[in-house]
């Protein structure tokens, strides 16, 4: 008689192989902050045809919130940079899929939604640096209350190509002056994910209105004494999508990451 299978214990410690073979069996389809025992973790963009094409040189002008890990070819769902079957139609805990710019579905898995001519963007993702962080003493909120970072739709522009056009979002992170001083240095060193804050201070100044309306994630409460820290967030190609209305494209869901097998300090 088949043993029924055991609930996701958040806190036991896995391989990130072991990690996706849950996720891709459906017992896990929560954010991934946390998770991955220091691995680097990735933003997802699936895109067909000339689009995915076109989204390659939107990378590249806008590295700082879309920086690339690794591509797949047409049709290949398996990201061969990454990690031991690294298969992206199962592999994360909750994708976004829109049509025409518009959110159309959150599937726990894509596997239908596969066409020939489908290509698979890994792109750093500020969950990698959040270990450095902790490593230096550094507190993470978000990660103390058990909750997704916040996420923020901003006012400043991207760098546009011929069809590919957004706001830039950000993630945010409470820190205490001198630990803000630190993080820069530290994130300042991590170009493929993300690399120094964009943003210190005033949320105003980019375009946010309120600090506890988060676009994406969960609310992270400021204190007195600390100031908001903002980087660049791999959501920004959720937002473009959302101006520039490709007929199809597939993402993660905010804060549920691809986690990869590669390490964080070789970054």
């Amino acid at each position: 008689m088949n043993q029924p299978a055991m609930p996701f214990d958040p806190l036991r410690q896995r391989t990130p192989f072991d990690l996706r073979q849950e996720i891709a069996a459906g017992r896990y389809q929560g954010h991934t902050s946390g998770l991955g025992q220091g691995r680097v973790q990735a933003n997802i963009v699936i895109l067909p045809g000339d689009w995915a094409d076109e989204f390659l040189r939107f990378c590249t002008l806008n590295r700082q919130a879309c920086p690339l890990l690794d591509v797949t070819e047409p049709g290949d769902p398996i990201f061969r940079h990454l990690g031991q079957a690294v298969d992206i139609r199962h592999d994360v805990p909750r994708y976004r899929v829109y049509r025409d710019g518009v959110l159309s579905e959150e599937p726990l898995d894509i596997a239908t939604l596969w066409q020939d001519d489908l290509m698979a963007f890994a792109i750093g993702c500020s969950f990698s640096f959040e270990q450095p962080l902790l490593d230096a003493g550094i507190g993470l909120r978000h990660i103390e209350l058990g909750r997704n970072v916040a996420m923020y739709q901003t006012a400043i522009d991207t760098r546009p190509t011929a069809r590919l056009q957004g706001k830039l979002v950000v993630s945010m992170r409470p820190l205490k002056a001198a630990a803000a001083i630190q993080a820069i240095q530290i994130t300042g060193r991590m170009p493929n994910v993300h690399g120094a804050p964009v943003h210190i201070g005033d949320p105003a100044l980019i375009g946010i209105r309120d600090l506890a309306a988060p676009d994406y994630g969960d609310a992270v409460p400021v204190a007195d004494d600390e100031i908001p820290v903002f980087w660049a967030c791999g959501v920004t190609p959720q937002s473009v999508v959302q101006a520039s209305r490709p007929p199809l494209c597939i993402t993660h869901a905010p804060g549920c990451m691809l986690v990869t097998d590669l390490h964080n300090h070789a970054l």
